[in-house]
């Protein structure tokens, strides 16, 4: 568990400084724009490779809650529609226009789900923190209007469909291969 919360506070951490736009400015002046990419992307990735290393090595077996059965039969709609709005997030289309901020509901939306479906420990630690931090991101970019103005083209959103579509089936037929548990009936 340890290496998991120790993941979850570098990602997520290095993830709040952009919410925070005199911090963020703070850095990126001290380092400059390059560096300061560098190290968001470095601190990122090592924050991302200790939660997934900490999530495997934590035990599953410690029960907070019972999952919520509805979570499961929502699950594949939801999962797939988390996707769409991963996709739309960088594309520059109806979806992200209406919704302004596709990513952070998909990350709540995706969260959400997990985190009923799980109810032991360390689900509720990870997908609890992401839910928190997909929320309070939220409320910041809200807060901030931290909208960038376009022109929507219906094509980006077909697109955030068809892909975002496709990564979801397949992360459900992988699902079970890589998390050891069955998203769907044809999964492998």
């Amino acid at each position: 568990m340890p290496l998991l919360i120790t993941g979850l506070v570098l990602f997520l951490g290095i993830h709040f400084i952009p919410a925070i736009p005199a911090l963020r400015a703070r850095f990126s002046g001290r380092l400059g724009a390059q560096r300061y990419k560098l190290l968001f992307a470095f601190v990122s990735a090592a924050g991302l490779a200790l939660i997934v290393i900490g999530y495997v090595r934590s035990p599953a077996a410690e029960r907070v809650f019972a999952p919520v059965s509805a979570a499961f039969a929502i699950a594949p709609l939801a999962l797939t529609l988390s996707f769409i709005l991963f996709a739309a997030a960088n594309m520059r289309g109806y979806l992200r226009h209406t919704l302004k901020h596709p990513m952070l509901i998909g990350l709540g939306l995706w969260a959400l789900v997990h985190l009923l479906a799980n109810g032991d420990l360390r689900g509720t630690v990870l997908f609890g923190a992401l839910l928190a931090y997909a929320l309070l991101d939220l409320l910041s970019a809200i807060s901030r209007r931290a909208v960038k103005t376009f022109v929507p083209r219906v094509k980006y959103d077909v697109m955030a469909v068809i892909g975002g579509g496709a990564v979801a089936f397949g992360v459900m037929v992988l699902h079970r291969m890589f998390f050891g548990v069955p998203v769907v009936s044809f999964g492998v």
